[in-house]
């Protein structure tokens, strides 16, 4: 009867423990570490989607605009160099390996707004039918791209709080002491100028 009063006891202790650690926010660096890191796969994914986008609409656009050489090379360039600059989940604390990713990525947007703008030169290829397609879904890639951007930043905003804040601080602190804040995206240097706007 004792051995079984025991196990009563021993039993409720371990699931009073456990129930004192999931409210006491231990889990909580955990799981938000976790949600950040699936935001940045999105964040990812979005950018390899453009990435495979671009050999299909830089053909596109050759076939009408073959003296734009330099501007296919550029953008082919930049699309190279941005699908080599990676970070794994591992360097997200990292701001410079974030950085290069966004600058090659910045790079890589910069040659893809010129390459979109001399369609306006050559009207067949603004109507032709697959530049449209490409173009749509190019777009619609760049949109994907800021929201994924903008759920990273949420996501790891929350993990960097947990870090730094009451109760998760205590376990920031102890158990999960080697978990360094994870670095945001942050606005390039000309993201501040406004578009300008020629007619």
């Amino acid at each position: 009867m004792a051995i079984a009063m025991l196990r009563i006891r021993a039993i409720l202790a371990v699931v009073a423990l456990g129930l004192m650690v999931s409210g006491c926010g231990y889990n909580t660096i955990p799981t938000l570490e976790e949600q950040a890191k699936a935001k940045w796969a999105d964040v990812q994914n979005n950018y390899q989607r453009r990435a495979d986008l671009i050999p299909n609409l830089v053909n596109t656009v050759q076939g009408y605009a073959k003296q734009e050489k330099d501007v296919l090379t550029s953008v082919t360039e930049a699309r190279a160099k941005a699908t080599q600059v990676k970070i794994d989940v591992s360097q997200l604390d990292d701001p410079e390996k974030l950085k290069q990713f966004q600058d090659a990525q910045n790079q890589l947007s910069g040659a893809l707004g010129r390459l979109l703008a001399i369609s306006e030169n050559y009207p067949d290829l603004k109507s032709n039918q697959n530049f449209l397609a490409l173009q749509s879904q190019l777009e619609g890639t760049e949109n994907r791209i800021a929201v994924a951007r903008r759920d990273y930043i949420e996501a790891v905003r929350a993990y960097n709080t947990a870090l730094v804040t009451f109760p998760t601080v205590i376990w920031a602190k102890t158990a999960f002491s080697d978990k360094k804040p994870m670095a945001e995206f942050t606005a390039s240097d000309n993201a501040q100028a406004p578009p300008q706007v020629k007619f």
